[in-house]
C-alpha cells in the first residue's frame, strides 16, 4: 500500500486488527496442537507387555506403543499433575529391554516441511497477486477441511495405518505455506507505519503464547483420551477426539478472519515467472556480492536445523529415556518456547547497550554448552532412574528454558540483519528466500534425526545422544561465525535493473 494513502486501520484496538490477531493465534495453536499429537504418536516407547505379560502387574505409568518381553514389576507413582506421574526412585525397570519400532518423528518433520520448500515461492507470488485478506480467509477455510480429514485419518488408522495421517500432515504444511505470506505481509498494508512495531510485538507475543499452550495441551489431551496400555494403532484411532477439537478451533479462526478489513491486491497485474518458484536472479546476485548477508543466511539455516532437531530430541528423551507420560513430555517441549519468549525480550534490551555480535555470541555458545549438558547420561546408569540422564526431568526444566533463551539471543539479531541488510527493492524477495531456506533446513533436520535415530538404536546409546550431535553440528558456527556490524544500506549496491 502506498504511503500516500491512509491506512484502513488507524489503531490496534480496531476490530479488524483484533480479528487478525485472533486468527493467527488460533492458527498457531492448532498447528502446534496437531503436530505435537502426531509427534507423540510417532515415538516408540517402552510399554507394558500387551501379550499378557502385564496381566498380573500393577502399572500406573505406562507409555504406549511397543511390546515388552519378560516381567514388569509394580510401578509406584511419583508426583502427579492432571493424572500423569513422574518417575521417582521407587520405580522399577522391566527385567529385559523392550522391543521398539522406528521413531517416525523425523519423517513427520519432513512431511510437514516439504510444502514450504516446494510451494513457498508460489505462495509469496499469490500473496502479492491477490488480496492478502482473501488469502487468509481461504487458508482458514482450508484449515477446517484439513482438520476434518485428520479426524477421519485417525479413525482409519486400524485399517490404513499412518498413511492417512501423513497425507493430512502434508496438507497442514501446505495450508500453512499459503497462510504465512498473507499473515506476515498484511500488517504494512493494514496499519499506519507508526503502529507496526507495536503490532509486530503483539503478533510475536501471541504466536509464542499459542505455541506454548498448543504444545503443552497436546500431552494432557492425549493422556486423557487414550489409555496407556493399548497398542499404538488403536491409540491413534482414539485421537479422532483431539482432531475434533482442532476442527472447532479452525472454525473459530475462520470466523475471526472475516473481521479483517478488505484490502486490494498489492500487485494485481503481477505475472507468474519461473523464478517466483525458486530464488530470484536479483537475490542470487545480491548474495554473491554481499558475503555478510550470505553468511547470515547460512548461519540462520544451521540454527533452524538445530531448532528442528530440538523438538524431536526432547520428545524422544522424555518418552523413551525418562519414561515420562505425554503430558510431562509436552511440557518439556513448551518450556523451550517460554525460554524463547523471555530470551527475546532480554536480547532486545541487551542489544541497546551491547553489539548485536556479542548477543549472537552469547546465544551460540549458550546453545552449544546447554546441548552438551542435556546430552550427559551417566555411564552404567541406563537401567537407573531417569535412564541414567544426569539432569532428569526437574534438572532439565531450567536448562531447556535457558536453551530457548540462547536460541533467541542467536536468532533475533540475525533475523533483523537479514530483514534490514538488503536494498529496499529486494527486501520482500530476500525475506521469502530466507523463509524457504529456513524451512529447507527444518526438512533436513527430519532427515538428520531419522539417521541419528538409526545410529543410536544400532549402537544401543541413550536418547540424550541426539543433544551431543546437535552441539557438534552447531560448534563450527559458534567458532567461526561473526555477525557483521549493523546493516548499512550503502553497504549494498543497488539491484540490477530488471528487464
Amino acid at each position: 500500500m502506498s504511503n500516500s494513502h491512509p491506512a484502513p486501520v488507524d489503531r490496534l484496538s480496531h476490530p479488524a486488527f483484533i480479528g487478525f490477531l485472533a486468527t493467527q493465534f488460533f492458527g498457531a495453536f492448532n498447528d502446534n496442537l496437531f503436530k505435537q499429537l502426531m509427534l507423540l504418536l510417532a515415538i516408540p516407547t517402552a510399554a507394558v507387555a500387551i501379550n499378557g505379560v502385564a496381566d498380573n502387574a500393577t502399572v500406573e505409568q505406562i507409555p504406549t506403543g511397543a511390546q515388552v518381553e519378560g516381567s514388569v514389576e509394580t510401578i509406584q507413582a511419583g508426583p502427579t499433575l492432571a493424572g500423569s506421574s513422574l518417575p521417582d526412585a521407587s520405580e522399577s525397570i522391566p527385567e529385559s529391554p523392550p522391543e521398539k519400532g522406528a521413531d517416525l518423528q523425523g519423517l513427520a518433520t519432513i512431511v510437514f516441511g516439504i510444502p514450504f520448500v516446494i510451494f513457498g515461492g508460489l505462495a509469496g507470488y499469490l500473496a502479492d497477486r491477490l488480496s492478502k485478506r482473501t488469502i487468509i480467509v481461504f487458508s482458514k477455510v482450508a484449515e477446517i477441511m484439513v482438520m476434518a480429514l485428520g479426524l477421519f485419518a485417525f479413525l482409519a488408522t486400524p485399517w490404513i495405518g499412518f498413511t492417512g495421517l501423513w497425507i493430512v500432515l502434508f496438507l497442514m504444511g501446505l495450508q500453512s505455506t499459503f497462510f504465512g505470506p498473507g499473515k506476515y505481509g498484511i500488517l504494512p498494508e493494514m496499519l499506519p507505519r507508526a503502529e507496526l512495531n507495536r503490532a509486530n510485538g503483539l503478533v510475536l507475543m501471541t504466536t509464542f503464547v499459542a505455541i506454548i499452550i498448543g504444545t503443552a495441551v497436546a500431552g494432557p489431551l492425549k493422556d486423557a483420551i487414550i489409555p496407556a496400555d493399548i497398542p499404538q494403532m488403536e491409540a491413534a484411532s482414539g485421537l479422532w477426539i483431539g482432531s475434533l477439537v482442532c476442527v472447532g478451533i479452525a472454525i473459530v479462526g475462520t470466523i475471526t478472519s472475516l473481521w479483517i478489513v478488505r484490502l486490494p491486491a498489492a500487485e494485481p497485474t503481477l505475472k507468474l515467472k519461473a523464478e517466483n518458484l525458486a530464488v530470484p536472479k536479483e537475490v542470487r546476485s545480491l548474495l554473491k556480492r554481499d558475503r555478510p548477508l550470505l553468511f547470515a543466511l547460512l548461519a540462520s539455516c544451521v540454527f533452524w536445523l538445530i531448532a528442528g532437531l530440538t523438538i524431536q530430541a526432547v520428545n524422544s528423551l522424555g518418552k523413551v529415556q525418562l519414561g515420562l507420560t505425554d503430558t510431562w513430555t509436552s511440557m518439556m517441549v513448551s518450556l523451550i518456547s517460554v525460554g524463547i519468549a523471555i530470551g527475546g525480550f532480554i536480547a532486545g534490551q541487551l542489544s541497546r547497550k551491547a553489539s548485536d555480535n556479542l548477543v549472537v555470541q552469547i546465544g551460540m555458545w549458550g546453545t552449544v554448552g546447554l546441548c552438551v549438558l542435556m546430552s550427559i547420561t551417566l555411564k552404567g546408569g541406563e537401567d537407573a532412574i531417569n535412564g541414567g540422564h544426569l539432569l532428569g526431568f526437574w534438572g532439565s526444566v531450567p536448562v531447556l528454558m535457558l536453551l530457548g533463551a540462547s536460541a533467541a539471543f542467536f536468532a533475533i539479531p540475525i533475523q533483523v540483519f537479514l530483514q534490514a541488510r538488503p536494498p529496499e527493492a529486494l527486501k520482500g524477495r530476500m525475506i521469502a528466500v530466507m523463509n524457504q531456506a529456513n524451512f529447507f533446513a527444518i526438512v533436513l533436520s527430519g532427515a538428520v534425526y531419522f539417521a541419528l535415530d538409526r545410529i543410536i538404536e544400532a549402537g544401543g546409546w541413550p536418547r540424550s545422544t541426539v543433544f551431543a550431535a546437535m552441539a557438534l553440528l552447531f560448534l563450527p558456527v559458534a567458532i567461526f561465525y561473526r555477525l557483521a556490524p549493523g546493516p548499512e544500506s550503502e553497504a549494498n549496491p543497488q539491484p540490477e535493473p530488471q528487464a
